[in-house]
């Protein structure tokens, strides 16, 4: 199934960084957030797109949103990539790779690199699918939460 915009997130469980469960349904309603899919920690591409949500990390919570990003590598390896990277958002664990599939986001040799935005009521707003252009899913999910929120006051 693909996932597109006006359809609703669905629901996952998975562990954190510090192991710690993180569920979708228990941070829809709080802000708005951008779930970004990556294929590898440390990885150029990875390390990049990271960055730059790190870089307007100041920028993204004054809009009011948090970022989560997903990848199958372990707790421990997403937590050695967080503290090197300094990143200040939360990486989620998919080791079995269920959720990267429940949101199609599967990829034939390498995993793809997906960021969809969720309003506060849990449906997607946007889906952005590219390997290659990092700093766009950054740009792009930035102007459709400016969007939603203009729109919502």
């Amino acid at each position: 199934m693909t996932l597109k915009t006006g359809t609703k997130a669905p629901d996952f469980t998975l562990k954190d960084q510090d192991g710690k469960d993180v569920s979708l349904s228990g941070l829809i309603g709080k802000q708005e957030i951008i779930l970004y899919f990556y294929p590898k920690d440390e990885t150029p591409g990875c390390v990049a797109e990271a960055c730059s949500f790190r870089d307007h990390w100041d920028q993204i919570r004054e809009i009011g949103a948090l970022v989560v990003g997903i990848s199958s590598d372990s707790v421990e390896s997403h937590k050695k990539f967080m503290e090197h990277r300094k990143l200040p958002f939360p990486l989620l664990s998919d080791t079995g790779k269920k959720v990267r599939k429940l949101y199609d986001c599967e990829g034939f040799i390498i995993p793809k690199r997906v960021t969809y935005v969720i309003d506060l009521e849990g449906t997607i707003r946007y889906v952005f699918d590219s390997q290659m252009r990092t700093e766009d899913h950054v740009e792009n999910s930035m102007k459709v939460l400016k969007e939603i929120r203009g729109n919502s006051r």
